[in-house]
C-alpha cells in the first residue's frame, strides 16, 4: 500500500501559490480620487448621494474630467484618497463608494430665462372656499418621541 505524505514528510512550508483571478472581488481604485463637495459653515462638506434603490453612497472619480462630464464644470471637489473618503463618512453611517458612477443622467446647464413681456400681469382670481388646513396637525400625537419633546418644551424642561 502506497504512504501518503504526512505534514512533516513535505520539507519546509512552501508559500500558498498566488490566485489566478484576474478580477478581484471588490476593485479598489489606486491613488487620488476626485470628490465632489459644496461649501459649508466650516469649508466644503462631501456631497453624498442615493443608489437606484436609495442606499446613501460616496461618490469620487478617478478625473476631473469625468467628475466634469457626469456633474458639470462648476462642481467643486477636493482630492481624497479612498480610506480618508471612507473615514469622512463612516460617522454618518455610509458604508457604500461609488466609484465613476456611470448610472447618472448627463449634466445639462440650467435653462435660460425667457423674457416677459412688459406690462403688468393679470391679478390672480380669488376663488371663495373653505381654508385649507396645513399638511401636518399643529401638535404631534400622543405617545410619540416628538409629542414627548413638544410636551417638554412646553414645560420648560429637558426631555
Amino acid at each position: 500500500m502506497p504512504r501518503t505524505p504526512l505534514a512533516d514528510d513535505r520539507g519546509p512550508a512552501q508559500p500558498a501559490p498566488e490566485p489566478t483571478d484576474a478580477e478581484p472581488a471588490e476593485p479598489a481604485p489606486a491613488g487620488r480620487l476626485c470628490v465632489p463637495v459644496r461649501p459649508g459653515a466650516h469649508g466644503v462638506t462631501t456631497r453624498l448621494y442615493r443608489t437606484p434603490v436609495g442606499a446613501r453612497t460616496a461618490v469620487a472619480f478617478t478625473s476631473p474630467e469625468r467628475l466634469r462630464a457626469t456633474l458639470g464644470g462648476d462642481q467643486p471637489w477636493i482630492p481624497l484618497s479612498e480610506p480618508a473618503l471612507r473615514a469622512l463618512t463612516r460617522p454618518l453611517g455610509v458604508r457604500a463608494l461609488t466609484v465613476d458612477p456611470v448610472l447618472t443622467a448627463p449634466f445639462t446647464p440650467a435653462p435660460t430665462p425667457t423674457p416677459t413681456p412688459a406690462g403688468p400681469a393679470p391679478a390672480p382670481e380669488a376663488v371663495p372656499g373653505p381654508v385649507a388646513e396645513p399638511p401636518y396637525p399643529a401638535r404631534p400625537r400622543p405617545g410619540t418621541p416628538c409629542a414627548r419633546r413638544f410636551d417638554a418644551a412646553a414645560r420648560g424642561t429637558a426631555a
